[in-house]
Order: C-alpha cells, then sequence, then structure tokens
C-alpha cells in the first residue's frame, strides 16, 4: 500500500507502475491538509487545479507516456514562490486586496522557474504554505496569516521563514519547496525534525521568487528523508538565462551522491559554533551526529571560523539593505493593495506601505534605507560587505583542508511562540549559525540527528545537525547527510500525524 510518509522516490515509482494513482495521492494529500487545519500552515489550497492535474498525469501513464521522476508526488510550495494557478501573498497584507482573505491575493502572470521545472518533472503542487511577511522572521509569527504552529508542541515555533513548509513536511506530506535568506530552510527543518537543504548561490533559479535579499536569496527542498531532498533539488537545479545570478555548472546526480559513505571524508567542526551557550540536549544531540560520521570512517577536524561572531551584525545591515530596495516596488501602484487617502500621489504611497506592512518588514526598510543614505553607505553597508569578505574567506581557508563542517543549527530546540517576537535583536540572534553559510555563499544542509528528553512541561522536540560544504559542492553535502541519517535513522513522525 502506497502511503504519503513513503520516500518521493517510491511515491513516483508508484505512479509510474500504476500501483497507484495521481489522483489517489493527491486526494491523500488534500485529505490531510484538511485534518491538520489547526496548524495554519497553509494560505491557500488549490484543490481544483492540482486533482486537474493529477487527473491528466494519470491519463498520460495511461496513453503510455512515461512520467518524470517526481511522477505525481505532492508539493507545497511556500508563498513566496510566483504562481499562476494560485494568489501570491508573501504573508503580506500588502499583496491582498481584501484584509486576510488569502483568495484576494496578488495573481501573477507568471511562473517561478522551480514551479515550471517542478511541473515538467510531473509533481502536482497542492498548496502555498504559510511564512514569515516577505520572509523576513525566525518563527513564522510575522505572517499576515497568524503563525504556523510545530506539529511535535502547537505551543512553539515552526521556525521560520518557511515555517509553513517545515510543519506540512513534517505532519507528513512527502516534501515543500522554501527558500533560504540567512536559515530560513535550515532552522525550521531542525525544528520540526526534517531535512532541509540551502543550495549554493546560484544552485537554483531565482526567477518568481519574490525577492527579499537578491544576493542571499536561494529556493531549496524540505524533505521527510535526505534521498527524497536530493531527488527534489536535482529536479529543480540547473541554468536559467532569466536569472543572471543563475550558473551554468553542471548539476550532479545529487541522489546517486547519497549511495557514497563518510569513510576517508574529513569533517571539520568550527570551535567557535560550540563557544556560544548552547542547549545542553542541542549540543549532545550535535555530538551524536558529529560522532556517527566519526564511527562511520571520516576523520573529525577541528577549525576555526574567526569571523562568525560578526555574521549576525553584517547578515542584518546587508539584508536590509536590499530589502529596502526590493521591496519599493510595492507602491500600492503595481501590486496589491491601495489606500488612496487623498488625490495626492505621495500620501497614497505612504498609507498604503504603512497599513500594508508589518512592523518587522518596516523595521528591516528603515534600517536598510538609513544604511544606505547619503554620508553613511560606507560606515554601515560598506563595512559590513567588507566583513562578508572575511566571512567568505575564512570557509575557503576552512574547505582547503576539510570536505564538510558539522555544527549546529540552533543554539536550542523550538521555542515557545511569543518569547522572541518583541525583542528584535534576541530574534535576530537565534540565526547566528545559519548566517555565516548563507553570506559565504556556500551550500548548507540540516540533518535530523535526534531529540530532546521529554519533560513534564514539554515534549520531546527535535535536533538538526549542519552540514556545509562549499560552493557547488551538494554532492558532497548529500553523501554526509546520508550517512547521518543511515547512522542514526529516519526521523520519526510526530505523534499527531502518526
Amino acid at each position: 500500500m502506497t502511503t504519503l510518509d513513503q520516500p518521493i522516490t517510491e511515491l513516483a515509482e508508484a505512479v509510474r507502475s500504476g500501483e497507484t494513482s495521481a489522483v489517489a495521492l493527491c486526494e491523500a494529500a488534500l485529505d490531510h491538509l484538511g485534518l491538520h487545519e489547526a496548524l495554519n500552515a497553509t494560505i491557500h489550497v488549490q484543490r481544483d487545479a492540482a486533482l486537474l492535474r493529477a487527473e491528466k498525469l494519470d491519463e498520460q501513464r495511461r496513453s503510455g507516456r512515461t512520467l518524470g521522476p517526481l511522477a505525481g508526488v505532492p508539493i507545497v510550495l511556500k508563498d513566496n514562490l510566483c504562481t499562476v494557478s494560485a494568489p501570491t501573498t508573501c504573508g503580506s497584507k500588502i499583496l491582498l486586496r481584501e484584509p486576510s482573505d488569502s483568495s484576494s491575493g496578488w495573481r501573477s502572470p507568471y511562473d517561478a522557474t522551480v514551479v515550471t521545472k517542478l511541473e515538467a518533472a510531473d509533481a502536482v503542487i497542492i498548496a502555498k504554505a504559510n511564512l514569515d511577511e516577505f520572509g523576513m522572521g525566525s518563527s513564522n509569527e510575522t505572517s499576515a496569516f497568524g503563525p504556523a504552529l510545530n506539529p511535535w508542541d502547537q505551543s512553539r515555533t515552526p521556525g521560520g521563514s518557511s515555517g509553513g513548509c517545515a510543519a506540512l513536511t513534517a505532519s507528513g506530506l512527502p516534501a515543500a519547496l522554501g527558500s533560504d535568506t540567512g536559515g530560513s530552510i535550515r532552522q525550521p527543518a531542525a525544528f520540526c525534525g526534517v531535512t532541509g537543504v540551502k543550495p549554493t548561490h546560484g544552485r537554483v533559479s531565482r526567477y518568481g521568487l519574490v525577492a527579499f535579499a537578491s544576493s542571499l536569496d536561494q529556493v531549496g527542498p524540505f524533505a521527510r528523508d535526505v534521498r527524497s531532498a536530493a531527488c527534489l533539488l536535482g529536479a529543480i537545479a540547473g541554468h536559467d538565462p532569466r536569472d543572471s545570478t543563475s550558473t551554468d555548472i553542471p548539476v550532479d546526480d545529487y541522489l546517486d551522491a547519497c549511495a557514497g559513505t563518510a569513510n576517508g571524508m574529513r569533517v571539520g567542526v568550527p570551535k567557535e559554533y560550540f563557544e556560544h551557550e548552547l542547549d545542553p540536549s542541542v549540543a549532545a544531540a550535535t555530538q551524536a551526529g558529529i560522532d556517527a560520521l566519526a564511527n562511520a570512517g571520516a576523520e573529525v577536524i577541528p577549525v576555526s571560523l574567526p569571523h562568525t561572531r560578526h555574521a549576525v551584525a553584517s547578515y542584518y545591515l546587508i539584508a536590509a539593505a536590499e530589502a529596502s530596495s526590493n521591496l519599493a516596488r510595492f507602491d500600492g501602484v503595481r501590486f496589491g493593495r491601495r489606500e488612496e487617502p487623498d488625490s495626492q500621489l505621495d500620501s497614497m504611497y505612504s498609507t498604503t506601505r504603512g497599513a500594508g506592512f508589518g512592523a518587522e518588514v518596516k523595521r528591516r526598510i528603515m534600517l536598510g534605507a538609513y544604511a544606505l543614505s547619503a554620508g553613511y553607505y560606507d560606515e554601515y553597508y560598506g563595512r559590513a560587505a567588507r566583513v562578508r569578505t572575511l566571512i567568505r574567506r575564512d570557509f575557503e581557508r576552512a574547505f582547503e583542508q576539510i570536505d564538510v563542517l558539522a555544527a549546529p543549527v540552533t543554539a536550542t530546540p523550538a521555542f515557545k511562540l511569543g518569547t522572541l517576537v518583541n525583542d528584535p535583536l534576541a530574534m535576530y540572534l537565534s540565526d547566528l549559525f545559519t548566517l555565516p553559510a548563507s553570506l559565504a555563499g556556500v551550500c548548507g544542509m540540516s540533518v535530523p540527528c535526534g531529540m530532546t528528553p521529554a519533560r513534564e512541561d514539554c515534549a520531546a522536540l527535535p535536533v538538526g545537525l549542519q552540514l556545509m560544504a562549499g560552493a557547488f559542492q551538494e554532492r558532497t553535502l548529500f553523501r554526509m547527510g546520508a550517512a547521518v541519517e543511515d547512522a542514526l535513522g529516519k526521523p520519526t513522525m510526530p505523534r499527531s500525524s502518526q
């Protein structure tokens, strides 16, 4: 019997062979979304379009066509990826004609390149997932639709900004596509106990991804296991002439890379990631992941990334500066919401943006605009860019002596909703371990490595091990991620989803 919690490769093969139908998988996934509405993880479910797509795939199979690598696999998209078949809201009121009505969201005239590639691989897109507004947040609490909830403990965050994608994957759906600017795939993957991958900047097209920080944004997969993530990344990676930052470096066979072992590989453990105060259970699970690689034959080597301590300051200047430029397009003229208090154009701009943007987005726009202003550019943005170069050089030197870095994804397990949302600095500091890889432009992965002990006031929560490899070395990343998974076992599902 085919079930949603099987690996992507098995689901696709079941559809290709006729063991099950794309319609049956699609209906099961749509029913699953209905059963997990309490997670508030979806913004828009495209039931009719998904079923029509599944019916067409089944018809093509019956007529003799060989279906693609994602045949009939239900996929969820973060709602900052443009789709023709469903509204795109970015979790923001400014892209809604009617407040809190996702069906009134902005309709894109084109699909994102990754959406086109998913459909070329014969996947079925079923829903758009909740997120922090425009990807700005680490807990999914800045969304205009309210926070998504962690399926392991609904009083806790699923992480951000791709919280809806992580929560739905952890609840039992096969996979999702999110975006990672400073950790927005890896951190929620760790908090929800799934695999999440941030590819190298330029590995996956950003065309149709609503821009937050263009030099940092990257689309990547969530999946319930490493090999499924490899299959999904293989389907969306590659050059796109519509994205000037997209590279034409050939795409490796990531699924094949998962057949490799850790034997003979060199694993670097950056001391700076362990000097920060870690929750004891997170430290123990992280060490268990590193020990698993060592027991599988890898050589563990201490390394230093000395500029790690400057990553938060550098990132939040660079990302905010780029956000202030990218979000200037949302002015009430071209997209979504428009407020018209009087006949003056500047009043319409300010009133629309004031009513449409949330507090965190406004904060970052103002910070970024200030950092780019005359007289301050070199002091703030210019200095942050130079620090970014130092961070990148730290990684380059480390990868001269090692194949992959292993470290915590976060300092704590998933925290309770409401605890950090009113303390921006504390929220920003929660990204300390994911920001350096983003600034360096290298690839990273969160793979489940254990659980915290259950307590009287808290259920057991997942912990992720962060693996980082050099630019365009995703093959190494998947090889080592699969080695961790093989040693420690595939993650379980939250009790509510079993």
